[in-house]
């Protein structure tokens, strides 16, 4: 396989009547433009229809470029490149209403990013938001992108990686990992267990690894107020989550905690640990959305290709009005670039 020159990313334009392609067109304009001749290359995956629509929603003066493949020259400021797939054509279903054509449209894009990761045409791909309802109308029955992406690659267990960029740490970039995932509170809570948090560990640790960091710093946050005060709040931290990182330190790894939640982020913001386990949904989004919110991108971890994510959804309310702040997008788009060196090693640790 012939692997890109410089990074190449395939940017896929989530639903096509969401705000995914005209923060996809916002994006791409504005790196295109940012340098003479770039030294990575962006190529959006979907309609080439109606990545012009949302370029002209977000009243951008570009053209528009279908390319038949990823190794095509980028053509500088004013020009953004579409690997067209053809599944709409020029019949692009009305803006912000769930329609089964447009996520048939989501999910073929998907699927095209994919394969060209696979097989090493593109260094990794950055996925725009989709619309559950509208690609299950279409036949599909995955819950998400997620769970997707890990049936076209064959792996049945991949987990999320949380990216904040800009930290209070020059060129510091926090990671924060999830024990659990989307799980009602209480049923969370009932799968902490020894065993579920010391297997979490060692995955971030080898996660923040694969992704730059040699000798990686991991928190562990606790679970009850003030880390339970010895078990007057609560026992998971004696129980569970303490003997865990115990184990995790008996093997050698630089693993701190259980930490109260109300410190650890914040510690990890200024840069005293690279990475953070959280051990729900919302523990480990609130701190990092609250403080971020543009710059915390999410970053598919276990998957053999390099896959960067938008945290939000298609916004339908907004969606054509030209309202969408690309913030995340290019968030997104700028740790793929940020990661893509290390594409090979994700493929050699995960696939």
């Amino acid at each position: 396989m012939t692997r890109p020159v410089r990074p190449v990313l395939a940017v896929t334009l989530g639903d096509p009547v969401g705000i995914g392609p005209e923060i996809t067109a916002r994006t791409l304009a504005e790196v295109a433009g940012q340098t003479g001749h770039p030294a990575h290359h962006g190529i959006a995956v979907g309609d080439a229809e109606a990545l012009r629509r949302g370029a002209r929603a977000a009243g951008l003066d570009v053209e528009v470029r279908a390319v038949s493949g990823f190794d095509a020259e980028p053509a500088g400021a004013g020009v953004i490149d579409v690997f067209d797939t053809g599944e709409l054509g020029a019949d692009v279903p009305e803006w912000g209403r769930v329609d089964a054509r447009a996520g048939r449209a989501a999910v073929t894009a998907i699927e095209v990013a994919t394969r060209a990761a696979l097989d090493g045409r593109v260094s990794g791909i950055v996925t725009g938001p989709i619309n559950k309802e509208a690609i299950w109308q279409a036949g599909s029955k995955h819950l998400g992108h997620t769970e997707m992406l890990g049936e076209l690659t064959g792996v049945t267990r991949q987990d999320t990686m949380f990216v904040v960029r800009n930290t209070a740490a020059e060129g510091h970039h926090l990671r924060i990992f999830f024990t659990t995932r989307h799980v009602a509170l209480r049923t969370a809570l009932d799968q902490i267990t020894a065993e579920r948090v010391g297997d979490s560990i060692r995955k971030a640790v080898t996660a923040l690894q694969v992704f730059g960091t040699e000798s990686p710093r991991l928190a562990v946050a606790a679970i009850n107020p003030h880390g339970g005060e010895n078990g007057a709040f609560g026992d998971e931290e004696i129980v569970h989550i303490g003997p865990a990182c115990d184990a995790a330190r008996a093997e050698g790894l630089d693993v701190s905690g259980p930490v109260p939640a109300d410190s650890v982020f914040h510690q990890g913001l200024v840069g005293r640990y690279d990475g953070v386990l959280s051990h729900f949904h919302d523990q480990g989004h609130i701190p990092a959305k609250t403080y971020d919110f543009d710059g915390t991108i999410s970053v598919t971890v276990g998957l053999p290709i390099l896959r960067t994510s938008v945290d939000h959804g298609t916004a339908f309310d907004i969606a054509g009005t030209g309202r969408a702040d690309h913030g995340t997008m290019l968030s997104a788009y700028l740790a793929g670039v940020d990661y893509s060196p290390f594409a090979e090693r994700i493929r050699r640790t995960y696939g």
